[in-house]
């Protein structure tokens, strides 16, 4: 676990209590923090609570709402306050050093925003508060990764490259486990963070050894005041590097090569690396790293491994042995010459695009929650499909929306999409799962939504 001297003595308050608010709620006390955390979720609170209690620093005692433990605590605060359970909003938060959220709280409209301002009071992330840590770590690298899509593949293939030359690396922050649960690496080690753009948002101090922008385009827009304002966060991630550090941004989108225009602008030219699009590229002997949106996320790793001191033999032998990534164009099989992918991950039309365009031949799974009700930016990949098989609550829209463009069946389901698709692919073809949406109509997750195409494809004997 990462942990940092300079929070102990000081109150926090943790909003969120997912994944990386439990562990960052272990972090802040076994630090001697004082800590005061809060779900809406009844559960949620009920798992801050369960036993084990072991790592929490709350030796043994299960606290009660508003009332400070009264166990001894292996790192206790000098007030002695440990961890107390209670809503910030209802609670006076003057003294307190920050109010961690997690970046699914949005803060556009979240009360939490005003009060904390009012109080003066930073709202922050578990992305800020490893930055704060980073002076107490070993000598170390950091190589923050954001975009709107491609993030995760790049990240992970960063990470496996390092690890490849034998550097000590993890990779954390959106992808994996919360950075603050990791044990510290050792000298010389790099860790490799995936962004989003409310990671960012709370992020204050995080200066990138190497920031990587791949590319922004429209999502998440009811978190921002327009596109420009997601933008902007993005470009958060340069104005906190040091002079020095390396930039390396995809330009091919108007919004990313204006960020570029802007390091350049501010004398940063020399250690700024630009990704332009379409640059041909042998991906022959990169297996998981197939399709134009790939050439992309394998540029980006390269010059970031370069920055990083990284020599070329060992990029290349960590491209040519990247396992890639669950749920994102995994090859999940091959039957009577078809092969099966599942990009369950492709949330979103510009998402999907890249994978229409990676196969020739493609039988196409798409639908879900919609997030828009345009798929346009899918075209560049239509004439790469033989048949369309649409599902969950935009089956009927993406189906109207693709009738005249290509045969459509509304299948309903995944299963059924799967069965249909497999009965009617040639050898030589592809069965995609693409979806285009978020998966919360029909599946907990898009983890969950991958899985079942597994098991679908598993099925079929």
């Amino acid at each position: 676990m990462i942990t940092c001297p300079a929070w102990r003595g000081k109150r926090y308050a943790v909003l969120g209590l997912a994944r990386s608010g439990l562990t960052t709620v272990d972090a802040l006390l076994a630090s001697g923090a004082g800590v005061v955390a809060w779900d809406a979720k009844e559960e949620a609170r009920d798992a801050l609570l369960a036993p084990p209690l072991q790592g929490r620093g709350w030796g043994g005692a299960v606290p009660q709402a508003d009332r400070p433990l009264t166990g001894p605590t292996p790192n206790p605060s000098p007030e002695g306050e440990g961890l107390k359970i209670a809503d910030p909003l209802e609670i006076d938060l003057a003294g307190f050093a920050g109010v961690v959220v997690s970046p699914g709280v949005p803060l556009n409209k979240h009360p939490i925003a005003a009060k904390a301002r009012d109080a003066g009071v930073p709202v922050i992330g578990d992305i800020e508060l490893f930055a704060q840590a980073r002076a107490e770590l070993p000598p170390h690298k950091v190589v923050g990764i954001t975009g709107t899509n491609g993030k995760s593949t790049t990240t992970a293939l960063i990470d496996h490259i390092a690890r490849t030359a034998g550097l000590p690396s993890l990779a954390g922050g959106n992808i994996g486990l919360p950075i603050l649960g990791r044990d510290p690496l050792p000298e010389g080690g790099v860790y490799v963070l995936e962004l989003s753009s409310y990671q960012i948002d709370l992020s204050f101090s995080l200066d990138c050894d190497v920031a990587v922008l791949l590319n922004i385009t429209p999502d998440h827009l009811d978190r921002y005041d327009g596109f420009e304002g997601y933008a902007a966060s993005k470009a958060r991630l340069f104005a906190m590097q040091s002079k020095g550090h390396a930039a390396v941004i995809g330009i091919g989108d108007a919004p990313s090569a204006n960020i570029a225009r802007q390091v350049a602008l501010s004398g940063r030219s020399e250690d700024l690396t630009k990704i332009a699009p379409g640059v041909c590229m042998d991906q022959s002997r990169w297996p998981t790293l197939q399709g134009p949106h790939n050439a992309q996320n394998a540029l980006a790793a390269i010059a970031a491994c370069e920055a990083l001191g990284i020599d070329k033999e060992a990029i290349d032998r960590g491209l040519e042995t990247f396992p890639g990534l669950p749920h994102r164009m995994e090859r999940v099989a091959t039957r009577n010459g078809v092969l099966f992918v599942n990009d369950s991950k492709a949330t979103n039309a510009d998402s999907t695009t890249p994978a229409l365009s990676a196969y020739p031949k493609v039988h196409w799974i798409l639908g879900g929650l919609a997030k828009t009700d345009s798929l346009e930016a899918c075209r560049p990949g239509f004439g790469h499909v033989v048949k369309a098989y649409t599902i969950g609550d935009a089956g009927e829209l993406f189906a109207s929306l693709l009738e005249g463009e290509m045969p459509v069946e509304r299948s309903g389901t995944l299963e059924a999409a799967v069965r249909s698709a497999a009965a009617q692919a040639q050898p030589g073809e592809t069965v995609l799962l693409s979806p285009a949406c978020a998966s919360f109509d029909q599946f907990k997750d898009y983890e969950a939504r991958g899985q079942a195409f597994r098991d679908a494809v598993s099925a079929l004997g």
